[in-house]
């Protein structure tokens, strides 16, 4: 206990100094903002391991009672040290008022041996920060160091691609960028997680929640927080970070000029700005000259009030491609009141009739959306703005919306192409990655 409360004064100490020592902590990079004001713990509450779909559900009187009650123990292990966060190691963790959907945030941290903590994004377990020297714990990745998804069940997110932690006393530098459930960080200016999908941890088979806090966890080991800002990714930046993270074997499918390459129903359809319009009372369906079997499509697409389209996947050239091709991929204003009592699985994202979609992640009507498509033998997999919504195989479904046959979700190969269904909307950087069969 002695020689646990003296490496805890010398901690502080530490932090102390190096706090002076860097100047004038807590000043927010351009565009950025503080999330600690250096004096107190305004803009704060506290909050332990819960699923944030719970508690961001209750009555706003609930809620803010709960916030309030958590100040005792957030006040009893927290406390500001000359522009410093420092947590006791115990109690509640730290987490924001104001939750976030997709956001660039940088931290610096200092931590002691055998430390345990993270930084819940969104209110997820966590970006993970360890001691990486504690051999106890080797079996469980702390010889990898910080800065990975610790609950993720894939590897290749779990585990830090370097190890990047300073030694004892000095301050570590995270960045972390999220978009959707895609999750970025750098620790001490190394990558060691590259755009993985981050899961979530309390239901396993569900999206991530589209915004939460940031948390900042306890577990036992004293720890540090300085120089917390953050900035939020509007959608036009999410779109393109998406974008340049999938560039590899992808082809352009659309000049942005004509419909060479394009046939069906052209004359519905129309060229404005660089985009493939739908005209209004319109429809039909238009789709490539070229057949494809597995593919990755990408592209963008904006939806006016109540917009109704739809993708036609390995499409025949002939009949519906909702029923006569593999299916016809859901574009749809979901949100829209008169579609409040729609089949779940006509919604946004879903296999016509066959598979719904989770909902909730298109942005506002007017803005561009950013969406993938893995079709790849009778499985579908399909990322809306950086979350995945779909991950669907249809030779497993047998029960049909009113029972109604979908002869050609089989088909090994077809068309890429949309079926408008008179509302104009929009559809631009369309291309498309084939892939080899396993």
């Amino acid at each position: 206990m002695v020689r646990e409360i003296g490496m805890y004064k010398v901690f502080l100490m530490g932090l102390i100094c190096s706090s002076v020592a860097c100047g004038q902590p807590n000043q927010a990079p351009e565009g950025f903002t503080s999330l600690f004001n250096g004096k107190d713990l305004t803009g704060w509450w506290g909050m332990g391991t819960e699923n944030p779909v719970d508690w961001m559900a209750l009555p706003s009187e609930e809620l803010e009672a709960k916030k309030s009650a958590s100040l005792k123990d957030i006040k009893k292990h927290w406390s500001v040290k000359r522009g410093a966060l420092v947590s006791d190691g115990e109690g509640l963790f730290l987490t924001t008022d104001k939750n976030y959907a997709d956001f660039e945030l940088l931290v610096e941290y200092k931590t002691v041996p055998k430390a345990d903590s993270g930084i819940y994004l969104r209110g997820i377990p966590q970006v993970q920060i360890w001691d990486s020297t504690e051999e106890s714990k080797f079996s469980i990745g702390a010889d990898k160091g910080s800065g990975g998804l610790w609950n993720n069940t894939n590897p290749a997110g779990k585990n830090p691609l370097v190890l990047a932690d300073k030694p004892f006393g000095e301050w570590n530098k995270l960045r972390i960028l999220m978009v959707g459930e895609r999750v970025t960080v750098y620790l001490n200016d190394q990558l060691v997680v590259d755009h993985a999908r981050m899961e979530n941890t309390f239901t396993p088979e569900l999206p991530l929640p589209r915004t939460g806090p940031i948390q900042l966890q306890t577990h036992g080991g004293k720890i540090g927080w300085r120089n917390l800002f953050i900035r939020e990714i509007g959608s036009e930046e999410a779109s393109e970070m998406l974008s340049a993270k999938s560039q590899q074997g992808f082809e352009s499918i659309f000049d942005g000029e004509s419909f060479q390459g394009w046939t069906g129903n052209v004359e519905s359809y129309q060229v404005v700005d660089g985009t493939i319009l739908c005209k209004e009372h319109a429809g039909g369906f238009l789709f490539t000259e070229k057949e494809y079997a597995d593919f990755v499509v990408k592209f963008e697409f904006k939806l006016p009030p109540a917009g109704n389209n739809g993708l036609a996947l390995r499409y025949p050239g002939e009949g519906n491609p909702a029923y006569e091709g593999m299916c016809e991929l859901q574009v749809l204003d979901s949100e829209a009141p008169v579609y409040a009592n729609l089949d779940k699985r006509q919604f946004h994202g879903s296999a016509y009739g066959m598979v719904a979609a989770h909902r909730g992640y298109l942005r506002e009507v007017g803005e561009w959306n950013f969406q993938t498509v893995e079709v790849r033998g009778s499985t579908i997999r399909t990322e809306l703005n950086g979350t995945l919504i779909l991950d669907a195989d249809l030779s497993t479904v047998t029960d049909f919306m009113h029972e109604s046959a979908h002869p050609g979700k089989d088909r090994p190969s077809g068309h890429f192409g949309f079926a408008g269904h008179s509302d104009p909307v929009a559809f631009r950087n369309i291309s498309i990655k084939e892939l080899d069969h396993d």
